[in-house]
């Protein structure tokens, strides 16, 4: 059996019109770490997230959770296994208010209504937005809304937590809270950013992506240390480290 929690193997994609997204991408994950994916637009970060938890389905290769295929047998614990936040939170806010938004998930789970509510409040502590469960998601702000993508997903008690650029459109003040919270969960993260500074800050792994292809695997140290690389890739150096 595989110590790796997510493992992905030659993992390629295609899109209907012939754009080859992902080829051969292999890696593998262990239960607790904390990895960032970078790389310039277009490397193909996002279509490797959808693959996670059986949004797309792979052309070849295949993604394994806790050492089991993504397939159609598998997909309803895969997805309470792998938590999706998407980078635009109005793709999963669609219900009157955020207390129904957060509780769609362990709805849908068949909970009983109390225990429905208890993830909800859990939930929403967690993520700092009480005070928003009578609130309808389309008058919040934008960290606002992503705060409670991220307690929706929370809410369905995944062990592993798969983001999509959560820091885009943040305001200093809500990525500091970002990423204070991304710290202090007990939960395996794969975060796919531009943000190279939180990854600095929450990551002890970073994939390096390119053209479709995983062209780096490493800690942070060792990925910003090698000019060439980010060089190749269209990257530079987290801004932190550009004023050192």
């Amino acid at each position: 059996m595989s110590h790796f929690q997510l493992q992905a193997r030659e993992l390629s994609f295609t899109y209907p019109d012939g754009r080859r997204a992902l080829q051969g991408v292999s890696f593998g994950i262990c239960r607790g770490e904390s990895v960032g994916i970078i790389g310039s637009n277009g490397a193909g970060k996002s279509t490797l997230l959808l693959h996670l938890n059986g949004v797309l389905r792979a052309t070849a290769g295949e993604v394994r959770v806790n050492d089991a295929a993504i397939s159609a047998g598998t997909l309803a614990e895969v997805r309470r296994t792998v938590g999706l936040v998407f980078q635009d939170p109005d793709d999963q806010l669609f219900m009157p208010t955020v207390f129904d938004d957060v509780a769609f998930g362990p709805t849908n789970m068949g909970l009983p209504l109390a225990d429905v509510r208890s993830r909800v409040e859990a939930a929403l502590a967690t993520v700092g937005s009480s005070h928003l469960a009578g609130r309808p998601p389309y008058r919040l702000s934008g960290g606002e809304k992503r705060a409670v993508a991220i307690a929706g997903v929370l809410a369905m008690s995944p062990s592993i937590l798969v983001m999509d650029e959560p820091s885009d459109c943040l305001d200093p003040a809500a990525r500091r809270r970002l990423i204070n919270l991304l710290m202090g969960l007990d939960l395996t993260k794969i975060i796919a950013t531009h943000d190279l500074d939180l990854v600095e800050d929450v990551c002890s792994r970073v994939l390096v992506m390119h053209h479709g292809r995983l062209e780096a695997d490493g800690s942070p140290d060792a990925i910003f240390a090698d000019k060439d690389l980010l060089e190749r890739c269209h990257l530079e150096l987290p801004l932190g480290r550009q004023r050192l």
